[in-house]
């Protein structure tokens, strides 16, 4: 069905411009609904406009059989309903096929967090001999500092920190600016990175916006700042998968156990919908109640 491959590029195109959604989030979109094409090619459809609320399901129930897990599949609804949205809007069809889908109920899953002591234990196993060492340890002090994503960290450049004031000017999804505080820590790792470690990264390489270099010069990768925390993380004997985002989960869960404002939490990490903050609250209840049951003698 030729139709429905065409409109997919206008519809990625739109979520590209119009949307101005990050580039990761139009790749899912794309890696979905190329999926749900493929599926339609292997049906006897010649229109859009002729799918039927039951050929979804049949999708849908495809990816159930294989084995996907509640969570995948919630994704793949939404991405095919607001394909199927945007067809509508775009009078390429005259019927919403996917009203009335509804989506499966996902458990919710708590996020893995490091405690302070392991946060600790985990800047303390960097080398801060030498500048690879110094800048890796800036790094993890503004992740951990402020609960950036990884793809916010390596967009930042020199224009958006400003350690005099206090804060560091970040980009989060669909290019939505926020400002978040720096604490001491923070301030201090990265002045001494400026100071003394980046000049020796750039080298007599070009010089560049960047904030993050690598030690060839070049702005660092995500990839890169995986195997930064990769190797701090065995380095300091930590058995939990070292990972940007855990990092994220423990700056949001540290603040939250200290009696911070779920509004502001919401805030410094960009969520759109509270309801995502809220997850945070759970984290911290499971663990008091851990502490309760492992040292309470009447637990």
């Amino acid at each position: 069905m030729k139709e429905a491959h065409f409109a997919l590029e206008d519809y990625l195109h739109f979520l590209t411009v119009e949307r101005q959604l990050a580039q990761n989030t139009v790749k899912s979109y794309k890696r979905d609904l190329t999926a749900y094409i493929r599926f339609l090619d292997s049906q006897p459809l010649k229109m859009l406009n002729s799918i039927e609320r039951p050929t979804v399901l049949q999708y849908l129930q495809m990816l159930k059989d294989s084995g996907k897990s509640s969570r995948t599949l919630s994704r793949h609804i939404s991405s095919i309903r607001s394909f199927h949205q945007f067809l509508v809007r775009e009078q390429v069809t005259t019927h919403d096929c996917t009203i009335h889908i509804e989506l499966p109920k996902i458990e919710q899953k708590l996020p893995d967090v490091l405690s302070i002591p392991e946060i600790e234990q985990l800047l303390n196993s960097i080398d801060c001999t030498n500048a690879r060492g110094i800048r890796d340890v800036a790094l993890l002090e503004l992740l951990y500092g402020t609960g950036m994503r990884v793809s916010e960290l390596i967009a930042i450049d020199l224009a958006d920190l400003h350690l005099t004031m206090g804060f560091v000017r970040v980009f989060g999804k669909g290019g939505k600016e926020r400002i978040v505080p720096l604490g001491r820590s923070a301030i201090d790792a990265c002045t001494r990175y400026l100071n003394e470690s980046r000049a020796v990264c750039i080298g007599s390489g070009q010089d560049t916006d960047a904030l993050f270099l690598n030690m060839h010069g070049r702005r660092l990768t995500r990839q890169g700042c995986w195997k930064i925390l990769k190797d701090a993380g065995q380095e300091a004997d930590i058995q939990k998968v070292i990972s940007p985002h855990l990092l994220r989960h423990s700056f949001a869960t540290h603040l939250i156990e200290n009696g911070a404002d779920l509004r502001a939490v919401q805030e410094m990490l960009g969520h759109a919908d509270i309801s995502t903050t809220q997850l945070y609250t759970h984290v911290s209840k499971k663990r008091l109640k851990d502490v309760y049951s492992k040292y309470h003698p009447r637990a």
